[in-house]
């Protein structure tokens, strides 16, 4: 804990002082405009990687700083932390508060975990698969809170019969507490809304690029991936690093049927939000169809997700005594600041694009002599390997425009590059620190650092391979 305390105090006056020594440099790398945003991304991306302060509150610089120094007027900074895709986000955050308040969530994960079936393997499937699922819809740290207390009373089961904690017990909780932490992570890619890099990407696209990517279109190459990568962790975990065969336990069944009659009876207002939750996932998959058929409406992932979040403080459970599913206060436990740190990024990416950084490194990349698929695997391992040590999203927030610039340079489709270069940010498999997922697990003491990392680093490697694959056959193919 010295060490992170030391880091965040170094960082607090490194990131400030690399500004000001650009600031003040006789000479110049790109332009006076450009130079000054440099200076403003470096000072961002030490605060980021250090979190000296709140990395949202770090993504607020380009407000203060873009306009004092005459990069931007403050109406074109400030309109990137009012994008179309952040209100697409605080929908998503709006139903996942809904969900989590009438515990619906839980319901669901519980009657996924006991469709699975009771044998060892089995639990460790269910586990994974219902926390996946859920990471669609809300956080990957919700998701992973939720399915802690139910693993850990399952684990409790194997501590307490007559043969005491043995290898394969252990083994199996292993297999439980990781698959749940490296599902939240993967789950999240599924879905535009389920982990922030994903929205980042989009709206940075919207913003600069005028590309749009549907709720629909983002699914039918998320979803596959995120299947196909969790089965592979699942039969890595099972089937080779921590195989538990011949242990038996039958009473794990009992715990899941207990954990559902403590949440009793589908109550109305779960009825409503799992209601209000269908019709958004349709709206969302069918919204080109219906587009077409009403082409009056207009229909946008955005407009479908404010919609949904409107009818979620308005529907009244009981108008009589004014009881609603939603109402104001519950906001406060909406991740506010994530919203924030979209707008930084794109203010950020704004910047970099408007002074001709972008270029700059559109027109390097074209006059060098380096393969595509060379290029492509060298940035999905980077951003792999540093989401590691860094937030992810704030990694995305300074590499995607970047990224973008690369597949310019390359004469390559923007989408080809960029959509498995911000998937890699969301495989953090190998530290503790890298996903709060990753951090509950070893928090729970049955997983130790070298174990996850031992884990990790294949399924790293395995998940850059996938993504190399995505990059040559499934992007081209979908976009």
């Amino acid at each position: 804990m010295a060490n992170n305390s030391l880091s965040k105090r170094i960082g607090l006056f490194i990131g400030p002082l690399l500004f000001f020594i650009l600031y003040f440099l006789p000479f110049q790398f790109i332009s006076n405009k450009g130079d000054l945003v440099l200076a403003t991304a470096l000072w961002m991306i030490v605060w980021w990687i250090t979190e000296a302060v709140s990395i949202s509150v770090t993504a607020l610089l380009p407000i203060l700083l873009f306009p004092l120094l005459n990069i931007m007027p403050l109406p074109d900074v400030g309109a990137n932390y009012g994008s179309p895709i952040i209100f697409l986000f605080f929908g998503g955050f709006v139903l996942a508060l809904a969900l989590e308040k009438v515990n619906l969530h839980k319901r669901i994960a519980l009657n996924i975990i006991k469709k699975t079936g009771t044998s060892p393997n089995k639990v460790i499937l269910g586990f994974m698969i219902a926390t996946a699922f859920m990471s669609m819809w809300i956080s990957n740290t919700a998701s992973t809170v939720v399915m802690l207390p139910i693993a850990l009373s399952v684990i409790k089961l194997l501590t307490n019969d007559n043969d005491g904690f043995t290898k394969k017990d252990r083994n199996f909780a292993l297999s439980v507490m990781l698959g749940i932490a490296f599902s939240a992570n993967a789950g999240g890619i599924s879905t535009i809304i389920g982990t922030p890099p994903n929205s980042v990407l989009v709206g940075l696209l919207e913003n600069e690029y005028k590309i749009e990517i549907s709720f629909l279109k983002w699914m039918l190459l998320g979803l596959p991936f995120s299947i196909i990568l969790i089965t592979i962790i699942y039969f890595v975990l099972v089937k080779w690093l921590f195989p538990n065969t011949g242990l038996n336990f039958n009473t794990s069944n009992t715990i899941i049927n207990n954990e559902l009659q403590k949440l009793g009876k589908v109550s109305p207002k779960e009825k409503q939000v799992l209601i209000v939750f269908v019709l958004m996932v349709f709206l969302w998959i069918f919204r080109s169809t219906i587009n077409t058929l009403l082409p009056q409406l207009l229909l946008s992932d955005t407009t479908i997700s404010i919609a949904g979040a409107i009818a979620l403080f308005a529907i009244p459970h009981n108008i009589k005594k004014g009881d609603f599913i939603l109402k104001w206060e519950d906001t406060k436990h909406l991740a506010w600041g994530i919203l924030i740190l979209f707008g930084g990024g794109l203010a950020l990416a704004k910047g970099m694009s408007a002074t001709g950084i972008v270029a700059i490194v559109a027109d390097t990349i074209a006059n060098a002599d380096i393969s595509i698929i060379l290029i492509a695997t060298l940035l999905i391992i980077l951003m792999l390997f540093m989401t590691e040590l860094m937030s992810n999203v704030a990694l995305v927030a300074v590499l995607a425009p970047v990224v973008a610039g690369i597949a310019i340079g390359l004469e390559l489709p923007i989408l080809y590059l960029l959509i498995p270069v911000t998937m890699a940010s969301s495989c953090a498999f190998m530290l503790p620190m890298a996903t709060p997922p990753n951090a509950i697990v070893f928090a729970s003491g049955y997983v130790k650092v070298h174990e996850m990392a031992k884990v990790g680093i294949i399924i790293n490697l395995i998940a850059v391979v996938l993504l190399i694959g995505v990059f040559k056959f499934f992007v081209p193919l979908i976009f």
